[in-house]
């Protein structure tokens, strides 16, 4: 599976790539919101993993604008986050996000949540 990984911070972003890359995901890598629709509507990935508070575009506004596209209207878009407060999750699936994967990452955890969108 192609996964497009988001994130303005280099370490979260390699760490994310690294465990994909070993579990025999192909990767791409966005260092922020702007660049991540670039390579989102160029590359045509499976899957994205979003973080959400990044300078520049955040999360949310950039998965707004790669649905916004035609043909990119199903991509699911899981948010990355530091967030972990009671309600953030429901807030970012209204948002649009398929999913929410909560910082910091959980290897066995975010592997399964992926494994839910493989074949899709």
């Amino acid at each position: 599976m192609k996964i497009l990984v988001v994130d303005d911070n280099p370490t979260n972003r390699k760490l994310a790539s690294q465990i994909l890359s070993i579990n025999g995901h192909e990767v791409l890598e966005a260092c922020d919101g702007e660049e991540g629709i670039e390579i989102a509507l160029s590359q045509e990935p499976d899957l994205v993993l979003m973080d959400i508070q990044m300078s520049g575009m955040d999360g949310i506004d950039a998965l707004k604008k790669i649905r916004s596209e035609k043909g990119f209207e199903k991509i699911p878009v899981i948010a990355l986050t530091a967030y972990a407060m009671e309600g953030d999750r429901e807030k970012l699936l209204e948002e649009g996000f398929d999913d929410y994967i909560s910082k910091p990452l959980n290897i066995s955890s975010m592997m399964e949540k992926i494994g839910t969108y493989e074949g899709k």
